[in-house]
């Protein structure tokens, strides 16, 4: 009664908390089975097997270090792929290359990064199944299984490194392996600082582009100084970041872009800022420049000495964000207060 149960359910047979299911209804050639080690864990060792419906052939067998399992209405489904972090099934029968043949991607384990799920690929071939070592790095190198655009023959993968770093790739398939067009990584790991990076084929080569933002919404500041120069049509900027108790200084152009950025390495060994709190001056030397940001009795702007001459930048009065006083009023660890 008991084996009944099972096979009412898709399971082959169950004992001991090990159990092999039958991956059936995805394919009139084919069906699959996937055995688990031990059911009565969330992950355990086994492997997934593809047969052929008509001579009973086995035609593809992976072991896998870790496999899970959801059943639905007793049995286990394919072709479920909720990328990036949601369910999978340990069967895939999709096709990858754009040939118009249907292939198989098969897990093996959660081998993609945070403990995604990772597959191997096997691609149709005139001979049968033959597996393809690059379209299986693109399973198991990211976060979990890529994408598969049909209408336009893009593949694509996402990769992370904590919240602030992410990369997205696009690849087409050129002589049957997957060729990268383009990538866009995004970079915030020194926030409030955010790099942009984009690449792109144009034929030839890869063509990089970088771009540089300040996030000046971010938690990470605590307070800041800002104000535009409609001179050059830019604006400038100090700020405080409460994680390291620094200033820092930020000038960007009509695009939002970071041109310069300071100071940009650390530990500091030395203070970096000078604050004349008479004043209202912050001076800082950067290379063979030096800046001194004042904010006083109504007038703002930045002197910049380079080379022996002195350019002075008057900052727009309607667009004054903050203070230099109200920022400095906390004693910031790279800043000489006088």
């Amino acid at each position: 009664m008991l084996i009944l149960c099972l096979a009412l359910l898709g399971w082959i047979y169950s004992a001991f908390g090990q159990a092999t299911f039958k991956i059936d209804g995805f394919s009139k050639q084919y069906y699959g089975k996937v055995y688990f080690s031990d059911t009565t864990e969330i992950t355990s060792e086994g492997w997934v097997e593809v047969y052929d419906r008509v001579t009973e052939k086995k035609l593809i067998h992976v072991d896998a270090d870790e496999l899970s399992f959801n059943l639905h209405d007793g049995e286990l489904k394919a072709d479920i792929a909720e990328i990036p972090y949601g369910e999978h099934s340990v069967l895939l029968y999709k096709d990858y290359n754009f040939d118009g043949k249907k292939d198989f991607a098969i897990m093996d384990g959660f081998n993609s990064c945070y403990h995604g799920p990772s597959f191997q690929i096997y691609l149709a071939s005139k001979n049968g199944f033959v597996y393809s070592d690059s379209f299986t790095r693109l399973a198991q190198d990211y976060c979990g299984m890529f994408s598969v655009d049909h209408e336009n023959e893009i593949i694509s993968t996402m990769v992370k490194s904590g919240c602030c770093w992410h990369q997205f790739s696009n690849y087409i398939v050129k002589n049957n392996e997957p060729k990268l067009i383009s990538s866009y990584t995004v970079d915030g790991q020194n926030d409030p600082i955010y790099i942009e990076r984009t690449k792109e084929w144009d034929g030839k080569k890869m063509v990089e582009t970088v771009s540089t933002s300040i996030e000046l919404e971010s938690e990470n500041i605590k307070e800041y100084f800002k104000f535009h120069v409609d001179k050059v049509n830019k604006d400038i900027i100090l700020y405080y970041n409460i994680n390291d108790r620094m200033l820092y200084y930020a000038i960007t152009n009509d695009k939002g872009n970071v041109e310069l950025y300071y100071p940009v390495d650390s530990p500091y060994k030395s203070p970096d800022f000078r604050y004349d709190k008479t004043n209202g001056k912050v001076s800082f030397k950067n290379k063979d420049a030096y800046y001194t940001i004042y904010d006083k009795a109504g007038n703002i702007g930045i002197d910049i000495t380079f080379k022996g001459k002195t350019h002075h930048w008057k900052g727009n009065s309607k667009s004054r964000r903050g203070s230099i006083g109200k920022l400095l009023k906390a004693k910031l660890d790279n800043v000489v207060y006088r």
